[in-house]
């Protein structure tokens, strides 16, 4: 049986690859994507995650995707408790020695959401940052970032924009594999509050996967018990 107990701070202790939960496949996809590069990503938060994390008070935070771990580190250093959930063993070292370097803490989860060992409804703020949730028919992944939420805390999922439609240069890519902000709002009920579902130009990084992505599709919804 998969240890799903979440992973020590990494000024702890690095990440071990034999504890993870989820799809083999999933991890060995995403392993050696990072693996291709030395870097995948800008290494700076993303930039939609800066502007509506500003009005809100530190506390719990879920970090799903974390890749290599710009933002788990970003929200560390400004007072969060974060829990950083990733697929990749490889991008979770990674992250780990970006938190050892930056002399935070952060609690590295090596799951796939919906196999995670996460206490429910304990999150102030859960963020999504362009996640690659793939969509069942009982919309599990969906489901797994509301139950997260702490009642009075706030689900920010933000993607590109224009993503979730076929595009001639996707390749392989599926739209219809992923979920999507708009799924996501179409589970809320009278416990949500929507506070941000928006359109608009992306802080875009000038290096790093995705940085020719100009729009961002936000969703910030608050839960209100």
């Amino acid at each position: 049986m998969a240890d799903n107990t979440p992973r020590s701070p990494a000024s702890d202790t690095s990440i071990a690859s034999d504890g993870y939960a989820g799809d083999p496949a999933v991890r060995a996809e995403w392993d050696n994507r990072y693996a291709d590069r030395q870097q995948l990503w800008s290494g700076r938060p993303n930039g939609a995650l800066v502007a509506e994390v500003a009005s809100l008070t530190p506390g719990r935070v879920l970090d799903v995707g974390c890749g290599e771990g710009a933002d788990a580190v970003w929200l560390a250093g400004r007072g969060w408790d974060v829990t950083a959930l990733e697929v990749s063993g490889v991008a979770l070292e990674r992250a780990a020695g970006h938190a050892r370097d930056a002399g935070v803490t952060v609690r590295w989860v090596h799951a796939a959401l919906t196999e995670a060992a996460l206490p429910s409804a304990s999150f102030d703020l859960v963020s999504a940052q362009y996640p690659a949730l793939l969509r069942t028919p009982d919309a599990a992944a969906e489901r797994a970032l509301l139950a997260a939420v702490a009642p009075g805390g706030v689900l920010l999922l933000v993607h590109h924009a224009g993503m979730d439609t076929p595009q001639a240069d996707h390749g392989e890519f599926d739209p219809a594999d992923y979920v999507w902000p708009s799924m996501v709002a179409a589970l809320f009920d009278d416990d949500w509050k929507v506070e941000v579902d928006e359109q608009r130009p992306r802080t875009a990084p000038d290096g790093g996967a995705g940085a020719h992505h100009t729009d961002d599709v936000v969703l910030r919804a608050r839960r209100l018990r």
